[in-house]
């Protein structure tokens, strides 16, 4: 805050000489890490680790980033173990799990969540009871779609499944879930009984085995204080409407598992936050911010000082500038999670690391809002403190964990 102090001293002494010293000394030690973090360089990326995935794809007009980020975490997985490209069909997995949540929300009287939500299990659930399909055999886009929009299927189907519920009748027929299954029929088309994958017709558990692909061989790590760490839980989240599992991790072990996984040469799957105002995907960036009033440079207090909250807030978070980050804990995270400001609001696919031009490391991560959506072809990249901070919870093979995690975790 000193850094533009210019002392107007007529008479000076040893005692005022020295008290300005001080003072001059304790700015530096307050304001020094500000300084040196908050730039008039635009944020710049290197790629340190980049795994193989496949095409970005648009999730469009329909809440389904969860089967869309399950999806591209197989694919990259089939690129690992087979050199060989797929494009998996996200619709069969929405197809599916439509017709299961609809089972669910009829037995639980109307009380579990029923929506467009999801999370990586209830595709990996799919994949081990049903198999999966290529999306050249099972598009979901029916009646001239060229890309899903999902609002009216969706907001047809609750008003079944209410209805069901009611029980206008006094009795449940049996043929109720064949209503379902029209609906599906009509705004997804009809589920082929096979896909064919080089030149042989397989069913969708045939291909599965296929490519090798084992669900048992994944699970979902999570990082909050409600329940003891080294354990799987419930969790709380209502798009988790499953009640899966989760392993639980101290937030340091999950950052280790991450890096760990993608060195070794394993994606990740990404469920979080990104209604933070640290989330840009136009600008390519996610960041935990630590630019206040109250820890601003002089230039940065007099750029400010006479704005409002609002007009603050939205300059602070321009992403014209390098600006420095939170220190995020496992105490501010869990804070986060239990005040409903870290929610469960997006998944995506982590494919590698980045560093800006001052080192920090970064998450190369894929997203689902088309390629076309910012300059670089539908990544961004998340920092460490946005990681720490909104990652709700990740999706791993369990090849990737350190072996200390694996025994902790009872997995060997």
């Amino acid at each position: 805050m000193l850094r533009n102090f210019q002392p107007m001293i007529l008479k000076s002494s040893p005692v005022i000489s020295l008290l300005i010293a001080l003072s001059v000394l304790s700015s530096k030690s307050i304001f020094g890490q500000i300084e040196k973090d908050s730039t008039n360089e635009k944020y710049s990326f290197t790629k340190r680790i980049e795994l193989p995935s496949s095409p970005v794809k648009d999730q469009a007009s329909s809440g389904t980033c969860w089967s869309y980020a399950s999806c591209s975490f197989l694919e990259s997985e089939i690129l690992r173990m087979t050199h060989d490209t797929l494009d998996i069909s996200e619709m069969y997995f929405v197809r599916m799990n439509y017709a299961e949540k609809a089972k669910r929300f009829v037995r639980l009287h109307g009380t579990s969540n029923f929506g467009e939500g999801g999370q990586a299990h209830d595709v990996m659930d799919v994949v081990a009871n049903s198999g999966l399909l290529l999306n050249s055999d099972y598009t979901g886009l029916a009646n001239g779609q060229e890309k899903p929009d999902h609002a009216e299927m969706e907001a047809v189907l609750e008003a079944i499944v209410r209805t069901i519920v009611k029980n206008p009748s006094g009795k449940l027929s049996p043929n109720w879930m064949k209503t379902i299954e029209a609906v599906l029929d009509v705004y997804l088309g009809p589920k082929p009984v096979t896909t064919a994958y080089k030149g042989q017709s397989l069913t969708p558990v045939q291909l599965r085995d296929k490519l090798g692909i084992v669900p048992d061989n994944y699970i979902e790590l999570t990082s909050y204080t409600q329940q003891p760490f080294y354990s799987s839980f419930m969790l709380e989240i209502p798009d988790n409407w499953r009640m899966a599992s989760y392993y639980n991790v101290p937030l340091d072990e999950l950052i280790q598992v991450m890096d760990n996984s993608l060195e070794k040469g394993f994606t990740i799957e990404w469920d979080g936050d990104v209604s933070d105002r640290g989330f840009s995907f136009k600008n390519q960036l996610a960041i935990v911010p630590d630019i206040t009033l109250k820890n601003a440079t002089a230039e940065e207090q007099q750029k400010w000082g006479k704005l409002t909250e609002k007009e603050r807030k939205k300059q602070f978070f321009s992403f014209e500038n390098v600006v420095p980050e939170k220190l995020v804990t496992q105490e501010i995270r869990q804070a986060a999670f239990d005040n409903y400001s870290a929610t469960d609001d997006h998944l995506m696919h982590i494919t590698g690391t980045g560093t800006d031009q001052s080192g920090k490391r970064y998450f190369l991560t894929k997203n689902s809002w088309s390629a076309e959506s910012n300059d670089y072809g539908g990544f961004m990249y998340l920092s460490d403190s946005y990681v720490r901070m909104n990652t709700i919870a990740i999706l791993v093979n369990k090849d990737s964990l350190p072996k200390d995690i694996r025994k902790k975790l009872n997995l060997e």
